[in-house]
């Protein structure tokens, strides 16, 4: 973003004490965004740092413009310097277990009369209820949440394909942040912000929930669903190759007919509208596969494309890094992997002026910032070395308004 036009929230500092995906997505939108954001680490690090397989990418993905300081919060020392990054903030984000902050004396009740400005977001498994003494993770909430059996075949639930739980319930995090900040600037007070796994869910389904409501028909899972759209499939043609191939309108089903010699099924009074042909799909949609199965996936593409018809290739995720879209936009930005090499990660999918919010600071080493943070609140460099030694004896901290 230029000089001219600053990010909208520059000057707005943000301490989180947060690990895994959902807490520290909250972070990363409202740190991608332009605010200051400083990441509370334990001792040996966000445990994302050294996680495999699936989740070998969670560090530099939700990381990037963030500050790390290294705190033991099981000392009086760490919880002292805790507390005075603490009343430097507007804002303080978490997503540690129900009851963990309040142990350690670092929860909004506590904070509130510190600092009655102060923002405080609450990443959880459950909304308070009656559910909210379990341990909660994105799949747990899928499963119960009626996502997975969406997913899944009947009889098979599986979970989406991505943390989208996790992903989006840090992205309310922000939104409830970002609300509260308007709030303060109406009454002058901050408030305390709850975003849940579960909740999230329940709003991924809704859609299902209300056809229900509504048709008092239960939906069934995605893969045996009755399609709202009579040409809504992915298609296996020349080659083994697949494509998705859509045409969800009258007006698109005659592009479609027209463009690959389909006159007969245009000109069918059982196919007329787009409800017609949801009913016929059954005898419809093989015919279909068929007359396009000798086709190759690309021929296909261009002749959708050339009629502005909705298409897809199916694509794996690790040949995105080479998507010709992607990269002429700029969607793509060079990240720093957990071992020091660089590679790119997706910035934020949106532009303000037209511009990208890209990447000012690399995923942070561990307690990368720690010195430069603990100089601003007040120590000194001797004070910082016995610090870091864990001697430094804790000192009552001044709290700002």
């Amino acid at each position: 973003m230029s000089e001219s036009r600053p990010l909208p929230y520059a000057g707005i500092r943000v301490v989180e004490f947060t690990h895994m995906v959902m807490g520290p997505t909250c972070g990363l939108l409202l740190a991608d965004l332009g605010a200051e954001v400083i990441k509370v680490e334990p001792i040996e690090g966000d445990n994302t740092r050294r996680l495999l397989g699936s989740g070998s990418g969670f560090f530099p993905t939700f990381n990037r413009n963030k500050k790390s300081i290294a705190l033991d919060l099981k000392k009086p020392e760490g919880v002292e310097a805790a507390l005075r990054l603490i009343a430097t903030a507007d804002i303080v984000s978490e997503n540690f277990k129900p009851g963990t902050m309040k142990k350690l004396g670092l929860d909004y009740e506590t904070l509130k009369k510190l600092n009655p400005r102060l923002i405080y977001v609450s990443h959880k498994g459950f909304l308070p209820g009656p559910y909210d003494h379990r341990t909660a993770l994105d799949e747990v909430v899928q499963m119960m949440g009626g996502l997975a059996y969406m997913t899944g075949r009947a009889g098979d639930p599986l979970r989406a394909g991505t943390s989208v739980n996790d992903i989006m319930g840090g992205m309310f995090g922000a939104i409830g942040a970002m609300a509260a900040l308007r709030q303060r600037d109406l009454t002058g007070e901050g408030s305390e912000v709850q975003t849940a796994l579960f909740e999230n869910n329940v709003l991924l389904v809704a859609q299902h929930m209300m056809q229900f409501a509504a048709t008092g028909r239960a939906a069934d899972p995605m893969p045996s669903r009755i399609s709202a759209w009579a040409v809504y499939d992915v298609f296996t043609v020349k080659d083994g190759e697949q494509i998705f191939l859509a045409a969800v309108s009258d007006k698109q089903w005659k592009i479609f007919c027209t463009a690959f010699g389909l006159e007969d099924m245009l000109a069918d009074p059982r196919l007329k509208t787009n409800n017609d042909r949801v009913l016929a799909r059954d005898w419809m949609i093989p015919i279909l596969r068929s007359h396009l199965a000798n086709r190759s996936a690309a021929e296909l593409s261009d002749v959708f494309e050339r009629n502005e018809l909705p298409f897809a290739p199916i694509t794996k995720p690790q040949e995105l890094f080479d998507d010709p879209h992607l990269n002429a936009t700029g969607g793509l930005a060079p990240v720093r992997m957990n071992d020091g090499r660089m590679s790119k990660v997706p910035l934020l999918p949106l532009t303000i002026g037209g511009e990208r919010p890209g990447i000012r600071l690399q995923p942070p080493t561990l307690g990368e910032h720690g010195d430069a943070l603990l100089r601003e609140v007040g120590y000194s460099d001797a004070e910082i070395d016995r610090f870091k030694a864990g001697q430094i004896t804790a000192v009552a901290p001044t709290h700002a308004a």
